[in-house]
């Protein structure tokens, strides 16, 4: 397919596939429209490190170190209630629980009766203790009504407890503070806000706390001076905003900045350190992670839905049918009641207040028609489906030591109905360790099985590197010529290629009992580093200014001059290096898009390279383009003190930092590309295959450039060389087609036309860019808002300039995309952020009224993970903080096709034939009431014992109702699988819903008519062996709750002994002609529900009939041969690019010289370089400007 023309992103006819959006990171209101003085302050107007306007200090929170007096000061009081005031500071104390030993009755109480049908059996109850209206005994009530909320109560005070001894482990952690002159051990529950705290290696950060700055190191060496540490911050207040920090420290009459670079997040791991100390900025409640720890969307089944409709349906049956029955008691008494003398009571009281009490008598007899157990039987079935999957063995992923893990228990019906699956790339589809496959170097490719003289070969064997004694054993490299080239040490292109990949990173080195262990930003920066080390290229060491490493013989020790890192939009890093003979040389690796529009003109092996990236992204491998440039001393002093006024601007800092980097990464020449693979995990294409035959469509969102994706998407065969591909352009003609019909709001909406008419299966791609003319977001808002004010672009007059004119114009673009891309086998969204990955879940959601599933393995999937109906994690390697946002969690995506086909399958089928014969037997039970009002004057009396009506829904018919929820099977897991098929049902929602409902209450009305009138026609006129008549009302009762039983048992096909506790009922069924009378009803009972479904699998068999009348056939067959992943590389060029999920690097920790051991100058001192880690949000003191930047924070945070 030949690549489509896009429009010009800067005439705003289209978005720019290759630019990465704009961070979801800002707050609602940062969204306001600026001022003018903010206009005219914006970055960028000037130049970088000019000086600023003043602008007005917002910093409210202020911090002096080792005083906690001072933070009890009444400034620094707040009211807390009426006159008591409290310290603004929080202790560091957390709370997560819900109850106490004094709270827990009153306050779970409260709860469980906000629920509806726990306060309508509690005004139940209440009306029952009144004498005129009661027709049952308050027992008959109390007993299910306490059972309820103590099965209730339980379980919540188990949650509680868990959360209790959570709370007090963290509380009770150790960590080392500076208090009376010295480090004394307290407890995390004891730091205030202004302590000194000691972290050690691997240590977790128990607050929010600021590292010491760089300059002030060699004043802060001993505990002595570390007590007379007193400097102040301003800061701004706690918040939630991970990736933002401002603030000021004042020490020594000097003010140096503060920013996020300083900052260490509570519950991150100190790593890259022997030790260091910090401030405690923000404690307990008030830091970062803890604002962060909001409530989580309460998700509801559309099953839950439904039912709270069908249960207010009832409700409002009851009500009809209490009335009904209470005119006919008022007519009753004026012509039959108030005539008969017998009947008298000596009561003054007319039929219409008959009638009234009539009405709250037959509100309790009926009652049972709202079933108060339901809900927890719901939960108990729930809990046994999750603990199902929690045990399945074959969701187990013995290489972690993973099981499977249901993380809620009140979704698992619903996994039975997804219809939209939202599945991450890297790391959920892919393994996300990466392996060097190949390169390019000079013009050359390497890669290939290829012997040492470079005679290429089908099969070849793995390179020996035993030569190289620093070489890493998993390596695997196919290409023995490439060795013997570097070996030889002749081609000087080749060992500069190494040479850079060993230099130009911001990977860690530690030394583990004599072998060299690389800590990376991101596996794509490992595998670079790995492959440079086995090919002779070993990196040794760091320190804050010099890089060592092993060039094949000998070592070389290079002066690092600038660290330019790694970010999202720049899609490149550079370092300047003095090398040993004074020459001073830039090395820049990136996408090829920025590197090749930053070549010199003259740089060779242009061409050629471009070949090779072509044909590297073809095979799926992610690529890397790499060049350097020399610089004079001249050019390089002149532009250092450039960066110097960059790196201190206290406004906009990356900004200026940016452009300066613009301004000296030119003029290149290029070395060569990397190729690295991403592997599929195993059973990928498989399950894709699978969950696509359940009419299950797959979106793939990702951060990944386009072509990487789609070769991805071609890998695991989600898109096929059969399917026409199409790309964001494709909306234009909708919307073209929108423009020229006027909206018509008042008019009923037609049915869309399809978009597309021709035959086949269709595929969407689509990018971040296209995406935000799409969604059009506020970010974009404000900054063309900003522009427009400034007079630099007009406003627009049509919708041509890329802007909707109206909300309905914004709809329509919405709803077009969300059309187009439904009617699409697949969809791949490309380059997109988190922020957008849940907004394209919402808009499926809001206008397909679709159920959802989203999956994913990292921090950028917790978004789209709490935005679908249902959230799945893979702990995988970017920590556990999907796993632990979501609802559902496994180590592989091939455990997803059993997730749904059978667990989510089989708890769809349960539920809803749990729900039909819940309701059918309810029905069944209190429609006797009705019929037998017809024969006793409509006076609200009971057609059945006391006891009985108690312990029906409790005992007597309990234990079926569970075992159908709980166990049944309509075909077992491997047919479920091999018959993707059966899942259409729950799609479709057709085992459950109103149809099926008032069908419940058909058949409950049928049965309750043969319960009573069977029993009441054989009880007319009838006398028994022993000359009494055994017509008595108990016998009668006993009989119709007989038939009730057996019937309603039977016909769920699970027996339920009926012990009887009354001796009516020993006397009752003493008497064959009784017996007769129960089989004669439960047989006319049965028998039609018997032939109608006997009658329905042979003539309107569903899929699931004809899969069962074939069960054993099945099951004889072999298993189906797995077919090899078919992936068929076509001539199109599908170039992918290195590294767009790549994550911030360690520049900033590197250049600060934090995170490495200084030489044994000073021992009593490290500079700390954590990642994140403590107990807290702190502040200066003995380690320079960390900058672990929020990703470092959050990956940390994860492995918490």
């Amino acid at each position: 397919m030949s690549q489509r023309q896009r429009a010009d992103s800067e005439g705003s006819l289209g978005p720019d596939d290759e630019v990465m959006p704009y961070s979801d990171d800002e707050t609602d209101d940062e969204l306001d429209p600026p001022s003018s003085e903010e206009e005219a302050a914006e970055p960028g107007d000037g130049p970088p490190g000019a000086p600023q306007p003043a602008v007005a200090s917002d910093l409210g929170w202020s911090v002096k170190a080792n005083d906690r007096p001072y933070h009890q000061l009444p400034e620094f009081q707040r009211k807390v209630f009426l006159c008591i005031k409290k310290s603004k500071y929080c202790g560091n104390a957390i709370k997560t629980y819900k109850y106490n030993a004094f709270t827990f009755i009153p306050l779970n109480l409260f709860e469980q009766f906000k629920r509806a049908a726990n306060l309508y059996f509690l005004a139940l109850l209440i009306l029952q203790i009144i004498p005129e209206i009661t027709t049952l005994p308050w027992y008959t009530t109390l007993v299910p009504l306490v059972l309820v909320l103590s099965i209730t109560a339980i379980k919540d005070l188990v949650d509680d407890l868990a959360r209790h001894r959570m709370d007090k482990e963290i509380n009770n952690r150790r960590t080392e503070v500076l208090l009376d002159g010295g480090f004394q051990e307290s407890k995390w529950m004891n730091l205030q806000v202004g302590d000194v705290v000691r972290l050690k290696k691997n240590d977790h950060v128990p607050v929010g706390q600021r590292l010491d700055d760089d300059t002030n190191n060699e004043k802060l060496q001993e505990e002595n001076q570390l007590a007379h540490y007193d400097a102040f911050i301003d800061c701004e207040e706690p918040n939630n905003r991970l990736d933002k920090f401002t603030g000021t420290m004042r020490w020594s009459g000097q003010s140096y900045p503060v920013d996020l670079d300083h900052m260490l997040l509570r519950g991150c791991r100190i790593r890259n350190t022997d030790h260091c100390h910090g401030l405690v900025i923000f404690a307990g409640s008030d830091t970062k992670i803890m604002r962060n720890g909001g409530k989580t969307r309460f998700k509801r089944t559309g099953i839950d839905i439904l039912m709270n409709y069908m249960v207010y349906s009832i409700f409002a049956l009851l009500i009809l049918v209490s009335l009904g029955l209470a005119i006919g008691h008022g007519f009753w008494y004026e012509h039959v009641g108030s005539l008969a003398w017998y009947l008298k009571d000596g009561k003054d009281q007319d039929s219409v207040y008959r009638g009234f009490l009539s009405f709250w008598g037959y509100i309790i007899v009926l009652n049972t028609m709202v079933p108060i157990s339901l809900y927890v039987s719901v939960e108990v079935i729930r809990l046994g489906q999750s603990k199902f999957i929690n045990w399945d063995l074959q969701m187990y992923y013995g290489e972690k030591d993973t099981p499977a893990k249901a993380r809620t228990t009140t979704l698992n019906e619903q996994l039975g109905q997804i219809e939209y699956i939202f599945s991450d790339k890297t790391g959920t589809l892919t393994q996300n360790i990466m392996a060097f496959k190949k390169c390019n170097i000079g013009g050359k490719n390497y890669g290939d099985p290829t012997t040492a003289k470079g005679v290429s070969l089908d099969k070849g064997r793995p390179v020996d590197f035993s030569w190289n004694t620093h070489a890493d054993p998993t390596f695997e490299f196919m290409d023995h010529s490439l060795v013997a080239c570097i070996r030889s040490q002749t081609d000087h292109e080749t060992l500069e290629f190494f040479k850079l990949l060993s230099l130009c990173h911001t990977v860690m080195v530690e030394h583990k009992d004599g072998q060299l262990v690389y800590q990376a930003a991101s596996p794509d920066e490992g595998a670079l580093v790995t492959a440079a080390r086995n090919f002779g290229f070993v990196f040794l060491n760091r320190t804050q200014d010099t890089i060592t490493i092993q060039e094949m013989d000998h070592e070389a020790t290079y002066e690092m001059l600038a660290l330019l890192d790694f970010n999202s939009d720049r899609k490149r890093m550079s370092i300047i290096l003095k090398f040993p003979d004074g020459r001073i040389r830039l090395y820049c690796k990136g996408a090829d898009t920025v590197i090749y529009e930053r070549l010199s003109p003259n740089s060779p092996h242009k061409e050629t390279t471009q070949t090779s990236l072509d044909r590297f992204a073809n095979e799926t491998l992610r690529t890397l383009c790499l060049c350097y440039k020399d610089l004079s001393q001249a050019e390089w002093d002149a532009w250092a003190r450039k960066l110097q006024v960059a790196s201190v601007a206290t406004r906009d800092r990356d900004d200026a930092l940016d452009l300066v980097y613009e301004q000296i990464e030119n003029n290149f020449l290029l070395i060569g590309a990397t190729a690295i693979e991403d592997k599929l995990q195993d059973g990928v294409p498989e399950t894709i295959a699978n969950l696509a035959k359940a009419d299950i469509k797959i979106w793939v969102l990702t951060g990944d450039k386009k072509e990487t994706a789609e070769n991805i998407g071609y890998a695991c065969q989600l898109l096929t060389d059969t399917m026409k591909i199409h790309y964001g352009e494709d909306l234009r003609v909708r919307q073209a087609l929108r423009r020229n019909v006027a909206p018509s709001f008042g008019h009923k909406k037609k049915a869309p036309e399809p978009f597309f008419t021709e035959p086949g299966k269709n595929a969407l791609i689509i990018t971040g860019g296209w995406l935000n003319e799409i969604l059009y977001e506020k970010k974009k808002k404000r900054r063309r808002f900003r522009l427009r004010r400034l007079g630099r672009r007009p406003l627009p007059e049509s919708p041509a300039d890329g802007q909707p004119i109206n909300d309905f114009e914004k709809e329509m673009r919405q709803v077009d995309f969300v059309d187009m891309a439904c009617e699409c086998e697949a969809v791949i969204c490309c380059r997109v952020t988190p922020k957008q990955k849940a907004n394209v879940v919402s808009l499926v959601k809001k206008y397909k009224k679709a159920v959802t599933l989203s999956i994913g393995d990292g921090a950028n999937d917790v978004n789209m993970i709490k935005t679908a109906d249902i959230g799945v994690g893979i702990s995988g390697q970017e920590g556990m903080q999907a796993v632990m946002s979501s609802d559902y969690a496994f180590a592989q995506f091939k455990y997803l096709q059993r997730l749904l086909l059978v667990h989510g399958r089989w708890s769809y089928i349960r539920m809803c034939k749990f729900l039909r014969y819940f309701f059918f037997k309810n029905f069944a039970f209190t429609l006797v009431h009705f019929w037998f009002s017809f024969f006793n004057g409509f006076s609200a009396q009971v057609a059945y014992e006391d006891w009985f009506i108690t312990l029906y829904n409790v005992c007597y018919s309990s234990l079926p109702v569970l075992l159908v929820g709980l166990m049944d099977q309509d075909v077992n897991d491997k047919l479920s699988l091999k018959f993707p098929k059966l899942y259409l049902p729950g799609q479709q929602g057709a085992l459950f819903n109103f149809k099926k409902f008032f069908i419940s209450l058909f058949h409950g009305i049928f049965t309750s008519l043969i319960i009573f009138f069977i029993p009441y026609g054989a009880f007319l006129q009838t006398m028994g062996q022993d000359g009494e008549a055994p017509s008595d009302y108990q016998s009668f009762a006993v009989v119709t709750a007989s038939s009730l039983i057996i019937t309603v048992n039977l016909q769920c096909c699970a027996a339920s002994p009926s012990t009887s506790a009354s001796c009516a009922a020993s006397n009752a069924l003493r008497q064959p002609y009784l017996w007769l009378t129960i089989i004669l009803t439960v047989g006319i009972s049965l028998l039609p529900v018997i032939c109608l479904q006997f009658l329905s699998k042979t003539i309107w068999p569903s899929v699931g009939d004809k899969v069962q009348r074939n069960r054993k056939k099945y099951e004889m067959e072999a298993e189906e041969e797995k077919r090899a992943p078919t992936f068929q590389r076509g001539g199109r060029s599908r170039r992918s690019a290195y590294a767009f999920s790549h994550s911030r690097g360690y520049a900033d920790l590197i250049a600060s010289g934090r995170s490495i051991r200084r030489r044994p100058t000073n021992a009593g001192s490290t500079n700390a370089g954590s990642t994140n880690a403590g107990p807290t949000n702190a502040g200066p003191t003995n380690a320079g400007p960390t900058n672990a930047g929020p990703q470092d924070s959050i990956r940390e945070a994860e492995n918490i």
